[in-house]
């Protein structure tokens, strides 16, 4: 009789603890609001009354405290949700699952979690990114999607959902139950796959030049993520995200090449035929050297995409006199710094066909030098662009650059020194004869009416670089000032003062108006 006593006595207590902390007034305040001593003897009374369940002989008394469980249970759920909410180390998982409703926990968990996880993904605002907008959005709005994109990729993959599966772990560990398994699946699905998709979406989107640099900035995060995503998503049930966000990364890459391939396209098949005025530098030179610039800053991602792609490596224009590069002698070249000297030579290319668009042989000349001057002083002012094109290739450009400055020299100017030539007259301050006087004055008519019309014509033409422009000045005048001194001082006693039009120093101040582009 004792023993059925104190077992009654033990089941009333723990009965009466369960029952007031259900009453009205307890749920104004949570059990683990309070402090550990309660929480321990609520637990202690919900095992009490299922060890006395196991020594109760009629069912009478087992339904009785069947229905005290069955409150515990509902409130150790309510806690639960408020744990699960509020905290990340909850301590009831053990107790529920010691009465049978383990289940209604990993429930629990899912809706509460799920419910939060929702309220990350309205917080990061990822339903804005949604895979239906993007081909709408212009590129400005476009590169700040992805901006917007990566940030929040980052944070979901590398601090939200490993945070989740952690929580996850440390709840039902121990329990038999997989912590990869589809609940946790459920939790972060959603947030997931809607980030993959608009990845996804990027890759099917229109393929325009502009976009290659949102295209690397979105390969070059999926490719870094891809090693957390390996560890997140492992199990069986999650390989699917896993395999999605490793074929983005593919499709991605697919999307680069193409892009590239019709950079250059784009630029063989640039239609504008007037010539820029004066000679000056088109915008299809500022944009293409812009545009490389910027490919530039994606080196890793480019020369990982080359090394995997040998088709990326050289694309030879069979139908256009474009140079193959594998026959180049640039040294040890890599894949991708060949990528950016063929973009180079394509539109060295398109360059000399507009080049034959000016009448002018001269002005021909200084256009082609004026747009190599630019390709060469963007180079050298990009660190990453100059070491990734060597010096090798560098060293080309600047040899087609001389040969411009030289080529401008002869189509202008050679007809001038032509006149200034001393060592075709022969002369002496006493003896002239009539017909070399005759050719003297033709000769200084000739000079003053070339120069004159030199003046007129390249103080028209423009070189844009002021310190281009000061050394072809000098170039110009080290070798015109010297010839025409030199005649002027040979035969000034032959030569009557009307045909000398110029002084040096007038020669030397009309130089200066040269190339400033005023019509």
């Amino acid at each position: 009789m004792e023993p059925s006593h104190n077992l009654s006595v033990a089941f009333e207590s723990a009965m009466k603890i369960i029952l007031q902390r259900d009453s009205t007034a307890a749920r104004e305040g949570m059990i683990f609001e309070g402090d550990r001593n309660e929480i321990d003897q609520y637990l202690q009374a919900v095992d009490e009354i299922r060890h006395s369940m196991e020594l109760m002989s009629t069912s009478e008394d087992r339904s009785k405290a069947n229905s005290v469980i069955q409150i515990a249970v509902a409130r150790l759920g309510d806690e639960f949700l408020n744990i699960l909410t509020y905290s990340t180390n909850p301590r009831i998982v053990e107790t529920m699952n010691s009465v049978g409703h383990l289940r209604l926990c990993v429930q629990e968990y899912r809706k509460v979690r799920k419910a939060l996880m929702e309220l990350h993904i309205r917080c990061l605002d990822i339903e804005d990114l949604r895979a239906d907008n993007v081909w709408k959005l212009e590129t400005e709005a476009l590169v700040a999607k992805i901006k917007r994109w990566i940030r929040v990729a980052k944070v979901c993959a590398r601090v939200i959902f490993p945070n989740e599966q952690q929580l996850y772990a440390q709840i039902f560990h121990g329990l038999g139950i997989d912590i990869q398994d589809a609940y946790f699946m459920e939790t972060i699905k959603d947030a997931a796959i809607q980030l993959l998709n608009f990845a996804e979406a990027m890759c099917t989107c229109r393929r325009s030049p502009e976009r290659l640099f949102s295209i690397l900035e979105l390969h070059q995060t999926m490719s870094d993520l891809l090693p957390d995503m390996e560890v997140l998503f492992q199990s069986k049930v999650l390989e699917a995200i896993r395999i999605q966000g490793a074929e983005i990364v593919i499709r991605l890459s697919a999307a680069t090449e193409e892009i590239l391939s019709k950079f250059e396209r784009a630029v063989v098949d640039e239609l504008s035929r007037c010539p820029v005025p004066g000679g000056s530098i088109p915008s299809l030179t500022t944009y293409v050297m812009k545009y490389i610039i910027r490919i530039s800053v994606y080196k890793p991602t480019l020369v990982e995409l080359l090394e995997s792609k040998p088709s990326m490596n050289l694309i030879y224009f069979k139908d256009l006199m474009i140079p193959d590069l594998k026959f180049m002698e640039l040294g040890d070249q890599t894949p991708f710094g060949l990528l950016l000297i063929r973009i180079i030579v394509i539109l060295q290319y398109k360059l000399g066909i507009k080049s034959k668009e000016y009448k002018d042989a001269g002005l021909a000349h200084l256009f082609m030098l004026n747009n190599v001057h630019y390709i060469i002083q963007r180079i050298e002012g990009c660190p990453k662009l100059k070491n990734t094109i060597g010096r090798d290739y560098l060293k080309q450009l600047t040899g087609i650059f001389v040969r411009a400055v030289l080529s401008y020299q002869r189509s202008t100017w050679q007809s001038v020194f032509h006149c200034l030539r001393i060592y075709s007259i022969h002369c002496s301050s006493t003896d002239l004869t009539r017909r070399t006087a005759v050719e003297l004055r033709e000769r200084l008519k000739t000079f003053n009416a070339l120069f004159k019309k030199i003046h007129q014509t390249q103080a028209a033409w423009s070189v844009p670089n002021m310190q281009l422009r000061a050394e072809l000045r000098v170039i110009i005048m080290q070798k015109l000032i010297p010839c025409y001194r030199g005649f002027i001082r040979r035969f000034e006693q032959h030569i009557p003062i009307k045909y000398v039009k110029y002084t040096a120093e007038e020669l030397e101040t009309a130089v200066l108006d040269f190339f400033e582009g005023i019509a």
